[in-house]
């Protein structure tokens, strides 16, 4: 389930990035009318559970650059802070596939377009891809950076925050 979750995601953030139309020769010597993406995206994961997605990504898009992000929340404030940012130098004119598969307050999401927004990125071109959100962090997110698109397969109250732990094995 996780996967087919993970990769529904990613898919429809790839659909969202911009193409053009070509011709494909396949290697019997048929021509197939598909399309390429146009050069400027990248994915950036917040880590660690974003991670958890770039496999994804590269599966459907092996030459996409991935930038990373590091926030950890404060256990008692809740408050993001950033430890660790690494994007593609150009990173300013690229489109962003930022992945966070459990958007539970919005807070580290948020910390993190702020990130990107300091190197140059306009929200309207940032593309949140999530497994599971809240409505509390998804409208955190918008009445901040409202220009912003979330793309997520399931909102519920209860967000599964072990997620990361689940995940990497370690509980």
């Amino acid at each position: 389930l996780f996967s087919s979750r993970r990769l529904l995601v990613v898919e429809e953030g790839l659909n969202q990035l911009p193409y053009t139309e070509c011709t494909v020769t396949t290697p019997t010597g048929h021509k197939y009318e598909g399309v390429r993406f146009e050069k400027g995206n990248c994915g950036v994961s917040i880590m660690r559970s974003g991670e958890a997605m770039e496999q994804g990504l590269r599966d459907c898009c092996r030459s996409i650059r991935i930038g990373k992000i590091l926030i950890q929340s404060d256990e008692e404030t809740q408050r993001a802070k950033v430890y660790y940012a690494k994007f593609p130098p150009d990173i300013y004119r690229r489109k962003v596939l930022l992945m966070y598969p459990i958007l539970s307050t919005g807070n580290t999401v948020i910390e993190a377009v702020k990130v990107l927004v300091e190197h140059g990125v306009q929200p309207s071109v940032i593309i949140l891809l999530s497994l599971f959100s809240t409505p509390h962090g998804a409208k955190s997110i918008i009445q901040e950076f409202p220009e912003i698109t979330i793309l997520t397969t399931e909102v519920h109250p209860v967000a599964p925050t072990h997620f990361g732990q689940k995940y990497f094995g370690t509980d």
